[in-house]
């Protein structure tokens, strides 16, 4: 079960919640008996009757009863046809996923009518204020804090879009119906919608038949900031802002951004060979077209609303000079608006037209002396050869003659404009404002097109301040006219959507392995004759980097003849040279382990930036980027601090952090790998030191440090409640700063509906404001930090001993969970695997994770944590535990996390699966795994002083509790499909009955990888 809904257990109110469950349970019982009839749905009610009281008797204590109705159950399942079994998989899965959207719904409700949530900015601004932070002190940090939530593509995501976009508009219905002043006829019309809907999914393929492209990724990010992010943003700042007006007197200026986004889809290169320097830049591009689009939309509605003559003088002089000036410009018919389509280019997420066919989207012969590029880095020849200058005419005249009717017709649709300036200064403004939108949104899908594109910069939007600069003089103007109501309503929201999104929506992150680095340096100091680079030690790695990062020439010749990995390393930075630090992020190394790791590509960069700079005869666009070090494995996370220390000892990079980064450090964590590579409790005490480190190297150097935390979905891969998460850091770790990646299904449950966003988005606001003002306590004794360091040894050999050194335990994993199937889901763009090893080493955490949870074992996130508890207890340090427990946020937090796993384990389906999928010479293997399961449930709940699993979070438990029925039998259908599949692996329907039961056990848990 998801991590959301251990976040918002409390925020459910369970008769509300029962009552939707049955409503759309009963609609979808009759859209079945309608689709699959009578005798069907009587098998389909008994599966669920045996399986609620097989859980009842469980519940209850009688074991043996309940064993035998399971039992009973496994043999039905084991009678049916493949048909019955593909049936049942789709209907149970189905009511799971209504389940499902019966929670997403009342997650909104509660929010809707509590008059104060907790940690709101309401709760946690007045906390503050009563625990003696002056107001100045609390409107400072609010105003400097910057917090960026990082949207990835990471595979964990199990629903089709289509489907995830009818579970939403379901969601809506429900909240429709809620409505207590509907009529009766109203309130049946609900009713058919959501019929209407329900035999819409039920008729809609579950599966992804096949595998998305990195744009297909980016395409699902940019709907999620259009469909929920681009309404959420402006009611939270409005909810910030009026809570820190109430209390400390003053509003949250208009162009402060607490939290801002960033992408990792289309530029997460590592491990993934379909991104390439081509398709970051097609992504880069498609968001800048998304953002301007979402622009355009705001700036038509506002023309709409301010219809007003009085303005400042300011605002009428520069009204006055816009229509001057279109008086004084003649106007051909070529240069009138051109028709726009209203959504991207069909072909802007394939490669070039040479490799894949025509575009279906209609090209606009436009001559090539018209435009230039809008980053003016090169200038985009026709595809053929050159016009001659009758061409060129001949080319302008068959433009300008297909323009005019269209013209025409579009000024049908717009308003008169006025002819002075005194009348609507507003909508004149404005008026320009769209113009140079339109433009700018054309520019961009010429260059999507490949296109010629040649263009005066004066006409067209390149930043977001820019845009802001007209927008806050309408701000201004309408202040200084006794409209600041109006100035406060939709102009505010569209200048805080200027502030927080910019012109690409989500700044692009670019990442890759720091070996593929190593790799292009070695060819390049190879190709010089220089030696080889990766045969040289530390030491002169990081003399020859400094010594050319101090150098003003490119090292690059080029005309270097270099392999295609090498060259692709080689185009991303010349495609980062030319987007620049306003389109792009962070540029961060995974496996990062040396110092050298990060001047290698600071040294990239600036090549590329120099070769490219050289070839516009001019500086790069924007500033470069942030490089940052990935530390993932143990032994990485180890070193972290004195990779740094490093790094910060070196002048010139000492000094670039301070010229080009404000004097930030910016350091990412990884939790999966670390995680897979020693267990989820080393792990977690090895990110925690790592982090104290890293902070104490930038304190000793006066430089400022902000941690990014690469948290996956699920507790297996560093997931949790966000605000439990951040409250547990080290105390000086968060000081007003944080980037966190958002992964896969995380994505759309905390972020794909405006009002469960928003309460996101207050959560980091107020966790992130709480960890900065009043950090958490560190330990309170040095015996604590031992206690851990041997609970962390313990655990650690346990793990490894058990996943690593254990010959027989990667058969047993493959035999045991559904890990070899997960490939044919086709929910990601990249592989699986890193590289091509069968071992776990060099299997992804997603797919680890995933294929345990499905399993209901839950193994990574428990693994190894009983023995390391029972060993430090069994020393007589128990009290000393509960103590760590009761006083120190990061131990408690981790049991806690660690019990709620516990909570979510099921040991009889865990068990089923061995029995009927496992060799019987493996068998052992589980058995034992399932001793260490109680014996880490007996000793969590020892140290918690919890009688039972889940005591302090009773909501989570039932709401677990409730999804069983559908649950259970899913399992057992799963382990039967696997049998059937392992005997005949070529059937395809019967691959995708396992998929269906993949996706429903999802729903179900609320939780892949």
């Amino acid at each position: 079960m998801t991590d959301t809904t251990d976040d918002i257990a409390e925020e459910i109110s369970f008769q509300s919640f029962e009552d939707d469950c049955k409503l759309l349970g009963s609609l979808f019982n009759d859209v079945l008996q309608r689709e699959v009839g009578t005798d069907f749905m009587e098998k389909i009610e008994r599966t669920r009757v045996l399986a609620q009281s097989a859980l009842n008797l469980r519940l209850a204590g009688i074991e043996d009863t309940a064993e035998l109705l399971e039992k009973q159950l496994t043999s039905e399942i084991a009678n049916m046809s493949l048909e019955e079994a593909l049936t049942l998989a789709r209907a149970f899965s189905h009511f799971l996923n209504l389940m499902g959207i019966a929670e997403t719904h009342h997650r909104v409700r509660r929010v809707r009518n509590l008059p104060q949530l907790s940690r709101s900015c309401n709760d946690i601004f007045s906390k503050l204020l009563q625990g003696g932070i002056s107001p100045d002190e609390l409107y400072d940090t609010v105003c400097k804090q910057g917090v960026e939530i990082v949207l990835t593509a990471h595979p964990t995501q199990i629903n089709r879009r289509t489907l995830q976009y009818k579970h939403i508009r379901m969601a809506h219905l429900l909240e429709y119906n809620d409505r207590p002043d509907l009529e009766f006829e109203d309130r049946e019309t609900v009713i058919e919608d959501l019929v209407r809907e329900i035999t819409s999914v039920w008729q809609t393929d579950e599966l992804r038949r096949q595998k998305p492209t990195p744009v297909d990724e980016a395409r699902a990010g940019l709907n999620i900031v259009e469909q929920s992010l681009w309404k959420a943003v402006p009611q939270y700042l409005r909810r910030v802002s009026s809570s820190l007006k109430k209390l400390t007197g003053k509003p949250l200026p208009l162009t402060c951004t607490p939290i801002k986004f960033g992408s990792w889809m289309g530029g997460d290169r590592d491990g993934n060979p379909n991104v390439t320097a081509k398709v970051t830049k097609e992504v880069s591009l498609m968001s800048r077209w998304m953002a301007i689009d979402l622009y355009i939309r705001e700036i038509d509605s506002l023309r709409f609303e301010l219809s007003m003559n009085r303005c400042s003088d300011r605002l009428s002089r520069l009204a006055d000079e816009i229509l001057e000036k279109g008086r004084s410009q003649p106007k051909f018919p070529s240069q009138q608006g051109l028709s726009l389509p209203t959504q991207l280019p069909i072909s802007a997420d394939l490669p070039s037209c040479a490799e894949c066919g025509e575009s279906q989207y209609p090209k606009l012969e436009i001559p090539v002396t018209d435009y230039l590029p809008i980053n003016r880095q090169q200038s985009l020849t026709p595809r053929g050869s050159s016009s001659s200058s009758s061409q060129l005419l001949l080319q302008k005249k068959l433009l300008a003659d297909s323009q005019i009717g269209r013209t025409s017709f579009q000024k049908l649709l717009e308003p008169t404009p006025p002819k002075r300036a005194g009348i609507a200064p507003y909508r004149i403004v404005l008026g320009e404002v769209k113009e140079k939108l339109l433009k700018t949104r054309r520019l961009l899908e010429l260059l999507l097109e490949g296109l010629p594109c040649e263009y005066d910069p004066w006409d067209y939007y390149e930043t977001s301040d820019q845009l802001l600069e007209p927008l806050l003089l309408c701000y201004e103007s309408l202040q200084s006219s006794d409209a600041g109501v109006l100035a406060d309503g939709r102009l505010a929201d569209l200048i805080r959507r200027v502030a927080t999104f910019g012109m690409v929506l989500m700044k692009l992150d670019l990442r890759q392995e720091a070996a593929r680095h190593s790799e292009a340096l070695d060819a390049i100091t190879t190709y010089l004759d220089m030696g080889k680079y990766n045969e040289w030690d530390e030491d002169k790695k990081l003399e020859f980097l400094t010594r050319e990062l101090k150098g003003k020439r490119p090292l690059v010749p080029p005309n270097i003849e270099v392999g295609p990995e090498v060259k692709e390393v080689l185009d991303t930075f010349r495609v980062a040279a030319e987007l620049g630090s306003e389109s792009l992020g962070a540029y961060v190394i995974s496996m990062a382990s040396n110092a050298s790791d990060v001047l290698a590509v600071e040294l990239l960069q600036k090549d590329a930036r120099l070769a490219v700079s050289g070839e516009l005869g001019r500086p790069c666009p924007a500033g470069t980027l942030r490089v940052v070090p990935l530390f993932e494995t143990v032994k990485d996370l180890r070193g972290a601090g004195s990779v740094i220390r490093k790094l910060l000892s070196i002048e010139w990079y000492r000094e670039h952090i301070k010229k080009n980064h404000t004097g930030h450090q910016e350091v990412m964590v990884g939790y999966s790998d670390s995680g897979k590579d020693a267990g989820r409790f080393t792990a977690a005490w090895e990110l925690y030191k790592a982090q104290e480190d890293v902070v104490a190297a930038c304190n000793e150097f006066g430089i400022k440090v902000t941690l990014f935390h690469g948290r996956g979905g699920s507790i297996g891969r560093g997931g949790g409640p966000t605000y439990l998460a951040i409250q547990s850091q080290p105390p000086g770790s968060v000081m007003g700063t944080l980037r966190s990646t958002e992964q896969g299904e995380m994505v759309q449950a905390k972020f794909g509906i405006p009002q469960t966003a928003v309460r996101q988005l207050e959560i980091y606001t107020t966790a992130v404001l709480l960890a900065t003002l009043e950090p958490p306590q560190p330990p309170r004794e040095e015996k604590w930090r031992s206690l851990m360091e041997d609970i962390s040894n313990i655990s650690c050999q346990k793990y490894r001993n058990t996943v690593y050194e254990n010959p027989e335990f990667l058969s047993y994993f493959q035999e045991a969970t559904p890990q070899a199937e997960l490939g044919f889901l086709n929910i990601g763009s990249r592989p699986t695997r890193r590289k091509s090893s069968s071992g776990i080493g060099h299997l992804r955490a997603i797919p680890w994770v995933f294929a345990w949870t499905q399993t209901r074992f839950v193994l990574p996130a428990w693994l190894g944590v009983g023995a390391g508890l029972k060993g430090v207890c069994e020393k007589g340090h128990a009290d000393d535990l509960q103590a760590m427990y009761k006083e120190w946020p990061f131990f408690q937090s981790t049991i806690d996390l660690i019990e709620m796993v516990l909570a979510k384990a099921d040991i009889p389906i865990a068990k089923h699966y061995d029995e009927q999928l496992v060799s019987e010479n493996r068998r052992g293997i589980g058995s034992e795994l399932r001793k260490e399961l109680l014996t880490t449930e007996k000793y969590v709940l020892v140290i918690s002083g919890h009688e039972k699993l889940s005591e302090n979070n009773r909501s989570l438990k039932k709401l677990i509790e409730s999804r069983l029925p559908y649950l259970n039998p899913m399992n057992m259908l799963q382990v039967e499909i696997l049998k059937r599949l392992r005997r005949d692996d070529d059937n395809n329907k019967l691959r995708d009955a396992l998929l269906i039961t993949i996706n429903g056990i999802a729903a179900g848990m609320r939780n892949t990888g």
